[in-house]
This record gives structure tokens, C-alpha cells and sequence, in this order.
């Protein structure tokens, strides 16, 4: 019995699946946090898809990978910012134009491509083929986007709640949003070799939400979110062995259900909390 719970562990593939989940997890679930509060979880939509023509154009020119992915968000990004100041058009439905037009030039771009290789890897993830290097992209990155969120976490959490008191208390909100945009798109291309882009979004949006019906204070936000989000990887890889399904989906199968739980268990708690203030006022 032993032996067959432990079987998972004894391949290398799943051991740097394993790995990979360990790497990722606390950059995705801090900046997830941050998403949640600042209503901008179509925004890591956004960048996510929108890396599309990045990757592929880097691809074609024979750069590395990360460095087209990167240039790509970030263009997104900060095109995104430029059309909402600049026009009378809502942020959201910027974001919905310009991740849509940019995920159509990379599809238009991948599909014009005449090689043997392929780059579904991208779209849809290969933790099963991770390797070393991809071990140390992830873990680099993930380290500095951690170290940043841990560090300006009290000035992000002002500029998220209300940016004008944070220019009035003397921060460079300016900075503060385009570190913000910035660590986005490293973290998304830190995903790239485990969930893809079309998975990432989960990533990004489902750790930060689940810690949000669960506790009350930020710092507690940020603990819970990075231990949700690394046992629903754990979780999820390590089943995905068992039921012979692809890794990413069934994390962001067991994420889901996590939040679903913690919704009804903050339905539950609402409606007793109301029922118990009722008989009170009786």
C-alpha cells in the first residue's frame, strides 16, 4: 500500500513536476492577492493570452523564449494603460480588446509556421517535460517576484485600496503599478513550462480568491493564498498520476473545488451570523 502511494515520487518527471509546483506556487498565489483586491483578474487573462505573439515571434527570430513572452505582456500592459487614460472606452473592455487582437496575431503567427516542432507546450503546459533549466527560469523568477511582493507588500496593499492617499502619503504610485504589471508578466512567463497560458489565468485569480472568503486580514490573505495554491498543485500532480490525466488541468480542477468549498462555507457562516442577529433584535 505504502509502496503504491509512493510510486509517483520515484519517476524523475514527476519529481520535477513536483518541483515545478514548489517553484511556481508562491509567486502566483502572492500575486493573486493583489488581483483579487485591485479587480484585475482579466488583466492576468489579458497578459497571459497576450504573450501569445511574443513567444512565437521569439521563436521564429531564435531568442529565448521568456525574453518574446515577457516583451509581449508587458506590451499588453502597458497598451492597455495607454488606451484607458486616453479614451472615454472602460479598462475591462480594453483589456478584452487588446488580449484578444494580440492572442489573434500570435494564433495567425503559430499557424503560419511550416516545422516539424510545435508549441502546444505553450498553450497548454508540459509539466511532465520539465527540465532543469526550466527548474532554474522558474525558480529565479520566482524568487525575485516573491522578494518584491514580500517587501513592498504594506505599499502595494495602499496603492491597491486607494491610490490617491498613497500619492498623498509620498509613494511612487507610478512605479508601484508598472512593478505591479511588470511582475505579472514574470510570473506568467515563469508558468509557461508547467500550466501554459490557457491555465495560467487559474494561477493568478483562484489562490488570492480562496484567501479572500477565508480570512479577514491581508497578512493572513497572503499565507493562506500560497498555502492553498501549493497543496492544490501538490494535490493536483500528484492525483493526475493516479487518474492518468494532464497535471495542469487537474490543478485547476482541485482549485476550483477548493473554492467552491470555501464559498459555501462562507455562505454557511453569513446565514447563521444573520440568523443569529435576528433573534437578537426579537
Amino acid at each position: 500500500m505504502i509502496d503504491t502511494l509512493l510510486l509517483p515520487f520515484q519517476f524523475p518527471f514527476m519529481q520535477n513536476a513536483f518541483w515545478i509546483c514548489l517553484l511556481v506556487a508562491p509567486p502566483t498565489a502572492l500575486l493573486s492577492c493583489y488581483m483579487v483586491l485591485k479587480g484585475w483578474a482579466l488583466m492576468g487573462d489579458a497578459v497571459s493570452h497576450a504573450t501569445l505573439p511574443g513567444i512565437v515571434l521569439a521563436w521564429m527570430l531564435g531568442l529565448p523564449l521568456i525574453v518574446g513572452a515577457f516583451a509581449a505582456g508587458m506590451t499588453c500592459a502597458l497598451a492597455t494603460g495607454f488606451l484607458s487614460r486616453n479614451s472615454r472606452v472602460k479598462q475591462d473592455t480594453v483589456m478584452g480588446v487588446v488580449f484578444s487582437g494580440m492572442f489573434g496575431v500570435g494564433i495567425v503567427l503559430y499557424t503560419s509556421i511550416t516545422t516539424n516542432e510545435h508549441l502546444d507546450h505553450v498553450l497548454f503546459g508540459n509539466m511532465l517535460g520539465v527540465g532543469a533549466r526550466d527548474l532554474w527560469t522558474s525558480g529565479l523568477i520566482g524568487a525575485v517576484v516573491s522578494l518584491m511582493l514580500v517587501l513592498k507588500w504594506r505599499d502595494l496593499l495602499l496603492h491597491a485600496f486607494d491610490p490617491a492617499q498613497a500619492q498623498a502619503s509620498g509613494l511612487h504610485v507610478g512605479l508601484l503599478h508598472y512593478g505591479l504589471l511588470g511582475a505579472l508578466s514574470l510570473t506568467i512567463v515563469s508558468t509557461l513550462s508547467s500550466t501554459g497560458l490557457i491555465l495560467a489565468v487559474a494561477l493568478l485569480v483562484t489562490p488570492g480568491a480562496i484567501a479572500f472568503l477565508t480570512v479577514r486580514s491581508f497578512g493572513w490573505m497572503l499565507v493562506v493564498s500560497v498555502a492553498v495554491c501549493l497543496g492544490g498543485m501538490l494535490a493536483g500532480t500528484y492525483a493526475s498520476f493516479f487518474i492518468d490525466s494532464a497535471p495542469a488541468a487537474t490543478i485547476v480542477l482541485v482549485l476550483t473545488a477548493i473554492f467552491i468549498a470555501a464559498f459555501l462555507r462562507r455562505l454557511a457562516i453569513t446565514h447563521r451570523t444573520s440568523r443569529t442577529a435576528a433573534r437578537g433584535s426579537v
